[in-house]
């Protein structure tokens, strides 16, 4: 594969951990966040906030629609940066590292318009992207393959030209399937070496 021109980084689990299980098992119990979990469907609300739903509003809604867990499902807004963290700090010192050679890096990651201005305010190196591609805002999220042609569109790159990190496989198998150079991560030195490997130099 050819060297690419940009490195593309998700965000959720690759640079701040994702964790809403350990935050509700932490304050009400792992039994009760398992019976929320398969009662109430918060993922799938998650989901649509990422996809461009109004974040509050959403929340709210889908409390009130099940008052019984109102405290529980409100949490989901009230406590999202406890749920958004902490920072995987060595992710942050690779895209410090490429950016300083002149890599251009850029984010592709599922994330609300109001959830990403949220975690901006505490996180500061979601200002340094080059390129932000945030799905709210794009009104499409992974693995949709809508997501991956716009970034090619927008940034004029084509996907051999592109290497994309994300957490989950299926988001790197549907960008691996218009071309785009990919890894799966697990950690960061495994991470740097992917790069490496690419011949970039950073």
């Amino acid at each position: 594969m050819p060297r690419p021109d940009a490195v593309v980084f998700d965000i959720g689990n690759v640079l701040i951990t994702w964790d809403p299980e350990r935050e509700y098992d932490a304050r009400f119990g792992e039994a009760e966040r398992k019976r929320l979990f398969a009662e109430v469907d918060l993922h799938g609300m998650n989901e649509r906030v990422d996809a461009g739903a109004n974040f509050r509003d959403s929340v709210f809604a889908l409390a009130e629609n099940h008052p019984e867990d109102r405290e529980m499902i409100e949490a989901w807004y009230h406590h999202w940066l406890d749920m958004a963290s902490p920072a995987i700090d060595d992710s942050w010192v690779l895209l410090r590292r490429l950016r300083k050679a002149g890599v251009p890096v850029f984010a592709l990651s599922n994330f609300g318009i109001q959830t990403y201005a949220l975690a901006q305010t505490v996180y500061p190196i979601l200002h340094e992207f080059d390129r932000p591609y945030i799905s709210g805002h794009m009104g499409v999220t992974k693995p949709g393959p809508d997501i991956y042609r716009m970034v090619e569109e927008d940034s004029g790159l084509t996907g051999a030209q592109l290497f994309f990190i994300d957490d989950r496989a299926d988001n790197i198998a549907a960008a691996e399937a218009r071309g785009w150079q990919g890894h799966v991560f697990h950690a960061p030195a495994a991470l740097e070496q992917a790069l490496e490997a690419t011949g970039l130099r950073f």
